[in-house]
């Protein structure tokens, strides 16, 4: 059976979290991953792009000339998408790019972008997080004990409210909680710092 070990703030090991083996371990479904992970991206847009049409451009009430007679070609407005200043044809309209995928499938491919980081060693477990004081500098402290570069996914689920508020102003960092978090935020980052109280609540979500 995988197992994910489980760490203090100050780096010791402490423990482990077993992990089922039907998830972690095998091969990435990168199939499942790759459908939702474009779900999530069409959600995200806000889709407000907008063109006017030829009946929409302000102006062109008045034939420009006469239709016959003038040797040019005959034009019924100056607002045709062929002249300059015209309307767009077939151009993009405010839409809503949103779609939804069944839930089984937003879970597996949470499991899969889980199995993705247990496999590149990109999930840090630790005991508990909790701080004397809500400062920054303190809980940058435990980044640089666990070495933590790059977008870091914090999922703080029993945690102390000191460690919640002293890690809001990290940049690299982003806060999720373990119903929460989707496929999409686990392969955003580039490493899962998760309190055994999250990883635990995580899998009874996932199993």
């Amino acid at each position: 059976m995988a197992k994910l070990t489980v760490h203090d703030i100050q780096g010791k090991e402490t423990g482990s979290v077993s992990l089922p083996d039907g998830i972690f371990g095998g091969k990435v479904n990168e199939a499942v991953i790759h459908q939702v992970v474009l779900m999530y991206l069409a959600n995200r847009r806000q889709g407000n792009a907008s063109t006017k049409t030829r009946g929409e451009v302000s102006g062109g009430g008045r034939k420009p000339w006469r239709q016959k007679g003038t040797g040019r070609a005959r034009a019924g407005s100056s607002r045709s998408p062929l002249w300059h200043k015209g309307g767009v044809v077939f151009g993009p309209h405010p839409r809503d790019f949103g779609y939804s995928l069944p839930k089984r499938t937003r879970i597996a491919a949470l499991c899969a972008s889980l199995n993705a980081k247990y496999q590149a060693n990109e999930i840090l477990c630790v005991e508990n997080i909790q701080l004397t004081e809500a400062k920054t500098k303190n809980f940058a402290k435990i980044l640089k004990t666990f070495k933590l570069k790059g977008k870091v996914l914090a999922l703080f689920d029993g945690a102390g409210s000191e460690a919640i508020l002293a890690s809001r102003n990290i940049a690299s960092l982003s806060l999720s909680r373990s119903i929460d978090v989707n496929a999409y935020d686990v392969l955003k980052n580039k490493t899962v710092l998760a309190t055994k109280n999250a990883i635990e609540n995580l899998l009874k979500r996932i199993q």
